[in-house]
């Protein structure tokens, strides 16, 4: 099977290892690490990747159940039992995305758009290097606001044809905030303003979504009409583990691509056995909510 028609149709889940400056402290807190010991980004990012290389390494995270990782750029320069990352992962026999953005803007016209990114042409020569295969790029949608939906898309739709035409595959990811009182109304003029822009592509410019768990099941299975839209996946979004995997056994067409639910109930202070029984069972979970319809 080649990559294209394993990232459609292969059985599995993308692990989202992504979390950069804004994440990272709350992230390692929640593991284990003391705060105290914090003392710079050096450290927090030196911890950060002990905290990945452990869970990349287990023998639980195979592919058999993951498709891809969606890796941070200091994981992907970075080194696991003394080999680059993402060859690490590809012997493995698991795919390899970057997190492109540089962070949010603050909130206006009810949405967060991403902070320009001066360097993109850098970026993505450096992620073929690496062997990366595509790019993620989170936006945020707090409100209502068709302008503010519609500049989300533009901005969305405009960088992933930059990537494409580096031989890279975006994933596109305009969340929708789970604790929008206007969650419904966003979803539906979201998905219409997705499906204008997909008019106007090529089949061949090949774009994976991933979205907010709908509040209707199934609500973007549409998309999925346009032959370049290789998958839909699911963040968890602020649900823990067991409420994002009930709501995406609703949706037949979704797969994970879970962060904080992934990483929920791991420990550095739990001994080898400890964590790979629960890794285990996390990933067993997710895979069946993703595969198991």
């Amino acid at each position: 099977m080649d990559l294209i028609e394993r990232l459609r149709k292969g059985k599995g889940f993308i692990a989202a290892l992504d979390q950069s400056g804004g994440s990272s402290k709350k992230t390692l807190v929640n593991y284990g690490f003391l705060e105290k010991d914090i003392i710079n980004d050096d450290v927090m990012f030196d911890f950060i990747h002990q905290m990945r290389s452990r869970l990349i390494s287990n023998k639980y995270f195979d592919s058999k159940h993951i498709l891809g990782v969606i890796l941070f750029n200091k994981t992907m320069k970075g080194q696991i039992n003394g080999i680059n990352t993402v060859k690490y992962l590809s012997d493995k026999g698991v795919v390899s995305f970057l997190k492109i953005d540089l962070g949010l803007e603050e909130k206006s016209d009810g949405v967060q758009l991403l902070k320009d990114i001066d360097n993109l042409d850098d970026i993505l020569k450096e992620a073929k290097e690496y062997g990366i295969i595509g790019t993620k790029m989170r936006s945020v949608i707090k409100e209502y606001n068709e302008y503010g939906i519609k500049k989300v898309v533009e901005q969305q739709f405009k960088l992933a044809k930059k990537i494409i035409s580096y031989g890279l595959i975006p994933i596109i990811e305009p969340e929708v905030d789970i604790n929008s009182k206007d969650k419904k109304n966003i979803e539906t003029y979201l998905k219409k303003e997705l499906l204008m822009h997909l008019d106007k592509m090529n089949k061949e410019d090949y774009i994976i979504f991933k979205f907010t768990l709908p509040d209707i099941p199934n609500y973007y299975d549409p998309l999925l009409k346009y032959k370049n839209v290789l998958r839909l996946v699911a963040l968890s979004g602020g649900y823990d583990r067991n409420k994002a995997c009930e709501l995406l056994k609703l949706n037949k067409n979704m797969i994970a691509s879970f962060s904080r639910a992934l990483l929920e109930g791991l420990s550095i202070n739990q001994n080898d056995e400890e964590y790979s029984n629960i890794l285990n069972n996390t990933i067993k979970q997710i895979y069946d909510a993703s595969v198991k319809k």
